[in-house]
Formats: C-alpha cells, structure tokens, sequence
C-alpha cells in the first residue's frame, strides 16, 4: 500500500490484487454507513461523503453534485481536492454530453480512465482547470428517486475498474438511504409544525368564543333583576372564564397542549380577585407543566373554590383574606384554598352537599377525573375552612 503525502496523489497499485485496499475500502464504507445513520444535518453528511471516499479510492478529488428542480446544470454541493470556491458555487453540465449529467439522467455509472481520449463526453471545464484525466460516476438515488452523482476523480494515471465501482455504488446508495429518511424527516417535522399552527390556531379561536360566551352572559346579568338568576349566571361566567383562560395559555405556550400551572392558577385568581374586591386573595403555585387535560379540571376547581369562599365564608358585606397554594407533596399535586372566615357548619356533611349544590358535585367529580380526592376542614385554631384537593402528577 503507498504512501500517500499530505496534498499529493500516488499511483494506488493494481486494485485487483491489493486485498488490503479493499478491506480499507469497506472499512470506509462501514465508518460512513454508522456517520449516515446518526447524522441530522446533510451538508456534513455529504462532505464525510466525499472525505471518505476519496480515501477509499486512493484519490485526490471527490465531489457529490446535485440536481436541482428544474435545473438545467448540476452544483458541486460537497468535495475534497478543489481549489478554494468550488464546493457550493461551480456548477456542471446535466445533459447527458457531460459524464455526471449522463449517470443522472440515465443512471447508468460512468467509468473514464482517459478523459483526454474521451469521445462519448465533453471534458467539463472545473475538471480541465484541474488536470483530471480519470473519473468515475455513479448515481445517488433511494426508491426510485433521484438525488445526484457521486464522483471520484484522479489527474494521475491509473485504471478505476469494475471493484472500484463496487464501492462507489456502496457509498451511493448509503448516501441515497440518508438523503430520503432527511427529507422524510422534514416532510415528518413540517407536516408537525403545520399541525401545531392548526392546534395553537383552534385553541385562539375557542378561547375567543368563550370570551364572547362570557361577555353575552355578563349582558344577561345586568339585564335580569332576579338575584337568583344574577348569582347563577356569574357561576356560570367564572367557569367559561376559567376554560378560556386555559385555552388562552395553550395556544400561547412554548409547548403545544402544556400549561404552566403556576401562570393559568394565578391569573384565574387573579381574575377572581377583581370581581371580589373586598377580599385578599393570594395566590402561591409551584411552576409544573401540566396538560390541558389536568390544566383545565384544576383551573375549574380552584374557580368554585374561590367563588365559594368569596360568597360563603365571610358574612355578607364583609370581606378577609383567601390563601391559594398549590404544592407539589410526597410524589402528589396538593392544591389548598383557605379562608379564615366563620368556617363550616358543626355539621357539615360533604355527601349531603353535594347532592344539592352543582359546584359541590362538580369539584367531586373533577377531582375523580384527575384521580384524586377532596377533603374540607377546619383552618388553624378552629378558624376559617381549608379545602384539599390531591391528584397523582400526571407522568
């Protein structure tokens, strides 16, 4: 095996005999089929390409072109050996009078040890200014798809034979391989933004609906003299509210279906506290991404929970201070809301409640949907209600 100098080109021995060119030719091709598999990023991968395998080859040049669309030449888009400006600019013929254009078009590789004496092509101008005599091409292409042509190409004398071609082939087709699951990958990752843009796009939309929903309901209550039907209607509102503003951080968040939890909770409290202002509503959540679907029972739960201590646990006209805190606890989300107001009756029965109140009911069920439970009890000192709301964190 010669010795090849750094920037010089020896004359490789006789390739039919030279058993340790060969196992070096598929040593390369191995090296490259594992660098092909990983790789993400295809202007690197085509430059290993053409690294190795004009290692393989024992040859200076080696330059992978691509046919553009409705392009009428070819574009150097990787190499070794060329002068400074040729990768990524030059450009060579794609009809079938040029050796690449004929291996494209036709797909048939092209072999030429003496480009000199050729009659079958035209010797392409790059490849004169170099002083190339030999070249071999051969097609890159991947379920009947064609991407371009791989070639090799030596200014020594020599003869590349049918072995040579071999391993070229090999190296086409590994890059053909790679080309197509790049590309179908992309389609794959477009296709994923596409769908995201639609889902982030519903979520504005139903979120503005809701808004609209919410809107019509606080005309309604201004309109209607019926305490009963003022007081229904505003639950009705704080409920919309709270799904709205779920969607309004949906398709507002870095991740597609998460929600902050910490950022929905408070600003739900937020909102509350507007409403209620006689009242100190204070809220403290730990920041855990949650799905929507954990987001938006939680956020519902928390809005009859406040509202009802904002009715219920101060005497009528008067107002005191609501604690809301969600923390993470022993492997569970627990989400506390406090008041220290008159507390619950002696004989509060959770069950009885609950067949009575449409809020009640709902926090139960809610709570069962996040596979959790609820518990009411006194506050510190016997004084105020404190509501428990516990659910696994979701995987």
């Amino acid at each position: 095996m010669p010795v090849v100098e750094e920037g010089a080109e020896a004359v490789p021995p006789p390739r039919g005999g030279d058993i340790a060119y060969r196992l070096r030719q598929q040593r390369y091709l191995a090296e490259f089929g594992m660098e092909a598999l990983r790789s993400r990023d295809i202007g690197a991968m085509l430059q290993r390409a053409t690294e190795l395998c004009a290692r393989g080859m024992d040859a200076r040049y080696c330059k992978y072109l691509a046919a553009p669309d409705g392009e009428q030449r070819m574009l150097v888009e990787a190499g070794v050996g060329w002068r400074d400006g040729v990768v990524g600019t030059a450009s060579l013929g794609g009809d079938t009078e040029s050796p690449a254009g004929f291996a494209f078009k036709t797909g048939e590789a092209v072999i030429s040890n003496h480009l000199d004496q050729e009659e079958r092509f035209r010797t392409p101008a790059l490849m004169a200014d170099h002083g190339i005599r030999r070249a071999i091409n051969v097609l890159v292409e991947a379920n009947g798809k064609r991407y371009g042509v791989l070639e090799v190409d030596s200014p020594n004398e020599g003869k590349f034979d049918e072995d040579d071609l071999a391993f070229m082939q090999g190296f086409a087709s590994l890059i053909g391989v790679a080309l197509e699951r790049q590309q179908a990958e992309a389609r794959l990752a477009a296709a994923v933004e596409h769908q995201e843009l639609l889902t982030r796009e519903a979520s504005h939309r139903v979120k503005n609906s809701l808004m609209l929903v919410s809107a019509m309901l606080d005309l309604q209550m201004r309109d209607d003299d019926d305490p009963s039907v003022a007081r229904l209607l505003g639950d009705a509102q704080a409920r919309i509210t709270a799904i709205a503003q779920a969607h309004d951080r949906l398709w507002r968040g870095e991740r597609l279906g998460m929600v902050m939890l910490d950022d929905l909770l408070c600003g739900l409290v937020d909102a509350l506290a507007e409403q209620a202002p006689r009242h100190r509503i204070t809220c403290e959540v730990d920041a855990v991404e949650l799905s929507a679907d954990s987001a938006i029972p939680l956020g519902l739960i928390l809005t009859e929970l406040v509202t009802n201590a904002v009715k219920y646990a101060y005497p009528e006209g008067e107002g005191g201070e609501i604690a809301v805190r969600v923390r993470r606890e022993n492997g569970a989300m627990v989400m506390r809301v406090a008041d220290a107001g008159r507390g619950m009756p002696a004989d509060f029965d959770f069950a009885a409640q609950a067949r009575k109140s449409l809020g009640t009911r709902m926090i139960a069920s809610l709570a069962r949907q996040l596979g959790g439970s609820v518990d009411y009890s006194a506050g510190e000192g016997g004084r105020g209600t404190v509501v428990s709301v516990d659910f696994p964190v979701p995987a």
